[in-house]
This record gives C-alpha cells, structure tokens and sequence, in this order.
C-alpha cells in the first residue's frame, strides 16, 4: 500500500540534498548546459519549482497546467535566474507542495495530472520524489544513479515498466533484476474473449532485458543508452520519450 506520508519525507530529505549540492554552484555553472539536451541547470531548477506548485494545484483538484505551452514559457522566464533566486524558489515551493499534502484529505480519490493521466492522490508524492531524484541526476553535479536508494531504484523501474506496459511502442520483454525477480512489461499479446473464458495464459515474453539497477533505471528513463545491459532473444529495443 502506498505510503504517501513517508513518501512526503522522502521528498523533503531528496530536496534538502539537492538543494545541499547545488549552493555549491555559481550563476556561471547554473548557466552551463546540464545533461538534458536543450536544458541548463537554470532550466532544471526553474522546472522543479514549477513542477512543485503544479503539484499544490493537483492536489487542490485544479489543472496541473494552464497549458503545455504556458508550462514551458514559465520555465523558459525562471530558467536565467541566478543561483542563490533559483535555490529559494525549489526550497520555497517546496515548502508550499508540503503545506498542500499536509492538509487531511482522502489520499484514495483520483488525480488529474498532464495529458488527461490520472492516478491516486496518494502517488503524488512519489511522482514528486521521482522528478527531485532523477533531475539531481540530470544537473550533471556528482550525484549519479548509482547514488540512488535501492528503495526509491526499485520502485522507480516498477514504476516505468508498468509506464510502458501494454504501450504499442514497446515489444513485449521481461526486465531481469539483480535479485532474480522478472518485470513484464511491453505490448501484450492480443487475447480473445474464448481464450480468457477458458482460462488461456499468454507465453512469456522470448526477449529479457538484464542489468544492474541503475542500468535498468537509466534505460526505462531515458537517461542511459541501454548499452551497459544484455539483450536475450532479440535486439534491445528503443523506447518512446516519457
């Protein structure tokens, strides 16, 4: 069951180590390009604190965003700020997506998020704590994958395989994990009506994809090329932007 209180500190201690590592950087660096094609640490910055207070309005049951264009203009406004303005706005909207969890709701309802997604207002955290992770890693200051909790790493790949899962731009494979443990995910084989009535289990899928975590995770996430993992069965496959 998700834990949606324990997940809210969890996005506040990732925040206060980003925010730790990231006041060791200068306006000039925050300028620089970070590992997002097209972004500077600015960029990032900016988008995180908007991403923030987008949150407040999800859980508030207002739209995510004015619009996907208004989203992008706000980052591109934030994006030339320099450090120590950058640094308030994560730490202050932080602030201000905290005070908007802590308020006694029903974490069960569904949630509108970007692109018409919903989901349970419990897993809002999480999402939260997704992009503070994995933009730390994007701002290319010394935190890496492999820096990640094996908690957040697990939950992470669980959640993009069942991201891409039944996704037609994805062929069916099995994700192998260091323990063992195998994740379907992938298109999935069309099943009739007479097929489920008597009872008719798809095959397993013949491709499986392996690695170590923080291989697996750059991969479904679109921060590593797949080149570190092994493909069984068939050629690694490409897969769709997020």
């Amino acid at each position: 069951m998700m834990d949606h209180a324990r997940d809210l500190a969890s996005v506040r201690d990732a925040t206060e180590r980003l925010l730790t590592a990231a006041a060791k950087l200068d306006n000039a660096s925050v300028a620089e390009p970070s590992r997002l094609p097209g972004w500077t640490r600015g960029h990032i910055l900016a988008h995180l604190a908007r991403n923030a207070d987008a949150l407040v309005n999800v859980l508030q049951g207002r739209p995510m965003y004015v619009s996907a264009d208004a989203r992008d203009a706000d980052i591109e406004r934030d994006a030339p700020r320099p450090l120590d303005v950058q640094l308030a706005d994560v730490r202050e909207s932080m602030g201000r997506f905290q005070d908007a969890a802590s308020v006694s709701a029903d974490w069960s309802r569904t949630v509108e998020l970007r692109n018409g997604v919903t989901d349970q207002a419990a897993m809002v955290p999480f999402r939260r704590w997704i992009e503070v992770e994995i933009h730390h890693v994007d701002l290319g200051i010394g935190y890496e994958l492999e820096d990640l909790s094996k908690e957040f790493t697990q939950r992470e790949i669980n959640f993009l395989a069942d991201r891409f899962r039944n996704h037609p731009g994805v062929p069916a494979l099995l994700i192998k994990q260091d323990d063992g443990r195998m994740l379907p995910t992938g298109a999935a084989e069309p099943v009739s009506e007479e097929q489920l009535d008597s009872g008719y289990e798809p095959p397993l899928p013949g491709l499986t994809v392996s690695g170590r975590q923080a291989d697996l995770l750059g991969w479904l996430a679109g921060r590593r090329d797949g080149s570190a993992l092994r493909a069984d069965g068939g050629p690694l496959p490409s897969l769709p932007p997020l």
